[in-house]
């Protein structure tokens, strides 16, 4: 008998990652593989631009073989296996474009970091334009999601602009442009909780794109995607390297709401905290929409076949990211692990305050225009220094939302967490600290691409929403080490910075 398993795609924003998954949720196998960050440095038919942030759709793809290629090699090992289905979950916001007759990019993806779109979201903020925003799709009129993204190409990339007048355009966020290769052309879907970071579905009618909401960006309904439930059937694969065709795609899933189901946090006021690229807080809500009064966002969590559910999050842009550019921009550390190890040789900062905003601020000060600043260097202050500066960054861009969570009514006394930053246990320790929270440290350090196995297992009736399988017991807690008093003051100095800034 054939070994059952599910084949993941985790299209991260800087790697692109494959996973098998067993019938108990268990990873037999997985490989990432890292692709090229176009910056507004690296534009070559622009002149330097801040804030620009691009991906080339071609590379996201070819990254994506090389990893399946190597889970492929690594389950054959495993002897005779059988993929049931397919699930892809992926970076939200980021939107691509391509043409409905050859299949080819038209242009380079606009990632969700990108904050080209600033001065086009102020001006529809004068004009009304985030009202209708926030109360139909529970998000803020901001650079980060997909609509202002859409509507930029459209205006200035003219290879996109002539395809959408002549039909030949097709333009999706990241799991519409997998969906699109891994059945060669023959797909185009997304799934709700995709569509709900795009600022053109209203939360309440999830079935279909917003007439308002696309006629106030200029975007006509009929150039997007199908929207579908999180788990079903997207289509099958065909012509996909070392896969044989028809295998079934049946699950699609933004990467947030996809760790939160694989922390099985299926219940309302369950939670979890992702550090990833960013780091994103979301809370179940159920099947409640609820709306924030301190400028978190409302979206949807999945929809397993049931119906919707809901979340309320808040995103800070830079986490991991913070990291990378410690090793790759300064080269101050060759690997992503020994910040720990060198932020360990000092006590603490020194005095220094390294605010991460290379892309701006986001939740819940939602400013783009901010960016990255380190306050406080003196003659004394070493590398040691400027490395607990940034894990402290990190923390306290997180704690900025745990705080406004608090005051939505959310009940917080623990915070789970995952992703690969966790692995830093300083890094832990400190949001332990700052946040005054028990904080918990997940076994599961795959619940991205566990999320995706499960959705897609509930659509092959492997599992239901009832009944998934258990996480295991592995977890590691944190408990705060420091005085209140210390928390406080630490945290006022940090909103001081913030205001400093803005």
């Amino acid at each position: 008998m054939k070994n059952e398993y599910i084949l993941v795609f985790d299209q991260g924003t800087t790697s692109s990652k494959v996973f098998l998954f067993d019938r108990d949720a268990q990873v037999v196998a997985f490989h990432g593989t890292e692709f090229k960050q176009y910056t507004g440095q690296d534009i070559s038919d622009q002149k330097s631009v801040s804030g620009w942030v691009e991906h080339d759709l071609d590379e996201i793809w070819s990254s994506s073989l090389k990893s399946l290629e190597q889970v492929l090699k690594s389950a054959t090992v495993q002897g005779d296996f059988k993929i049931s289905g397919i699930g892809i979950t992926n970076q939200r916001e980021t939107v691509g474009f391509w043409s409905r007759s050859t299949g080819a990019p038209l242009t380079r993806a606009i990632v969700w970091q990108d904050r080209r779109t600033a001065q086009w979201c102020h001006e529809q903020k004068l004009k009304g334009l985030e009202t209708l925003v926030q109360d139909k799709s529970g998000l803020i009129l901001d650079p980060y999601f997909s609509g202002s993204k859409i509507r930029w190409a459209l205006d200035h990339v003219p290879a996109v602009g002539q395809a959408y007048q002549s039909d030949d355009l097709k333009l999706g966020t990241v799991d519409t442009w997998l969906l699109h290769r891994l059945t060669d052309g023959e797909g185009y879907c997304t799934d709700v909780t995709n569509a709900s970071r795009t600022a053109l579905l209203a939360l309440r009618q999830p079935k279909f794109w917003d007439h308002d909401l696309c006629s106030a960006f200029g975007i006509h309904p009929n150039f997007l995607a199908k929207i579908q439930a999180t788990s079903s059937h997207f289509g099958f694969t065909k012509n996909l390297p070392g896969v044989p065709d028809g295998v079934p795609i049946t699950a699609m899933i933004g990467d947030q709401q996809s760790a939160l189901l694989g922390q099985n946090a299926v219940h309302a006021g369950q939670g979890k905290c992702t550090y990833g690229t960013g780091a994103f807080l979301l809370v179940n809500t159920g099947e409640v929409v609820q709306k924030s009064q301190h400028r978190l966002l409302t979206t949807i969590a999945w929809d397993l076949g049931t119906g919707c559910r809901y979340a309320l999050e808040g995103s800070s842009f830079m986490a991991g990211a913070v990291v990378q550019w410690f090793r790759d921009g300064l080269g101050l550390i060759k690997d992503a692990p020994e910040i720990e190890v060198l932020a360990k040789k000092v006590l603490d900062s020194g005095g220094v305050v390294f605010v991460p905003a290379f892309v701006g601020l986001g939740a819940p000060y939602w400013d783009p225009e901010v960016r990255a600043v380190i306050f406080g260097i003196e003659r004394a202050t070493t590398s040691a220094h400027l490395a607990h500066a940034a894990l402290d960054g990190i923390v306290r861009s997180i704690d900025d939302v745990i705080q406004a969570m608090i005051a939505d009514g959310a009940d917080l006394r623990e915070l789970s967490v995952d992703g690969g930053a966790v692995e830093n246990s300083l890094l832990v320790q400190k949001q332990a600290d700052v946040s005054g929270l028990r904080v918990v440290r997940s076994a599961e350090s795959h619940a991205t691409a566990r999320g995706a196995a499960l959705a897609a297992g509930i659509a092959l009736g492997w599992w239901s929403e009832q009944s998934l399988p258990d996480l295991g017991s592995e977890s590691v807690e944190f408990i705060p080490a420091i005085s209140e008093e210390l928390m406080r003051d630490g945290r006022a100095a940090w909103v001081n910075r913030i205001r400093q800034l803005r």
